[in-house]
């Protein structure tokens, strides 16, 4: 039998998650730079965004403690609905089951907070309970301490959850740069949210192949020697 974990992701193949991008949460996060993870979030839902993956976002007691998700995930999709829940586990909630099973796809990308305790445990259950294979997003996940987020990784990956990163997720679905629907698109989000790549990127774009700036409405003044 062929084992699931040694497909690559595809548009095709896989759905995603964000549990609870909240302000509240945020405020907890310790494991990475609270706007690292802001950047490293919004970036893969981008992504996911490009190339149409089904995507589900869920949120826990918004007016009473977590606050609302963060508006530059929200304006990604503006056309989807937030799944409200009381749980810390999104799997006890049934519209998040229903939302997964809808999308009819098992491999199911996760990026969410905190990663010791909703994503943790919504990865094992979704995995012992739904059969979904779980594909744990660590830089777009966090937890209260390094240690928490470290060691509920390893807990994760020991059940068999696959670890990845936001940018992997991004060009495991490009896959080719001869997919010329949608290079473009990733090399926005590349030069928007990669750091030095994507520097790199726009450097080798306006001094190599001599594209325009980004921003080319700006008069540039010739320098002029001080008397």
């Amino acid at each position: 039998m062929t084992n699931p974990k040694l497909e690559v992701l595809t548009p095709q193949n896989s759905q995603i998650i964000f549990i609870d991008h909240q302000p509240q949460m945020a405020f907890g996060v310790q494991s990475i730079d609270r706007q690292v993870l802001k950047n490293n979030t919004v970036a893969l839902a981008k992504a996911a965004k490009i190339f149409g993956i089904p995507t589900t976002i869920t949120t826990v007691e918004t007016q009473s403690f977590s606050g609302h998700t963060y508006p530059e995930l929200l304006d990604v999709f503006p056309e989807l609905p937030l799944l409200e829940r009381t749980s810390m586990n999104s799997w006890d909630d049934q519209k998040v089951r229903d939302a997964l099973a809808a999308n009819g796809r098992k491999k199911v990308i996760v990026s969410g907070l905190w990663t010791e305790v909703c994503n943790n445990t919504f990865a094992l259950c979704a995995m012992a309970e739904g059969g979904y294979e779980i594909y744990m997003v660590a830089d777009a996940s966090g937890g209260t301490s390094k240690e928490a987020h470290d060691y509920a990784m390893q807990r994760m990956i020991q059940a068999g959850v696959v670890p990845m990163t936001w940018q992997q997720v991004l060009l495991e679905w490009q896959r080719d740069w001869a997919h010329r629907e949608t290079y473009d698109a990733v090399m926005n989000v590349v030069r928007e949210h990669s750091g030095a790549y994507g520097m790199g990127v726009d450097y080798a774009y306006t001094m190599v192949h001599k594209a325009q700036p980004r921003s080319s409405s700006h008069e540039t003044l010739a320098p002029v020697p001080a008397r």
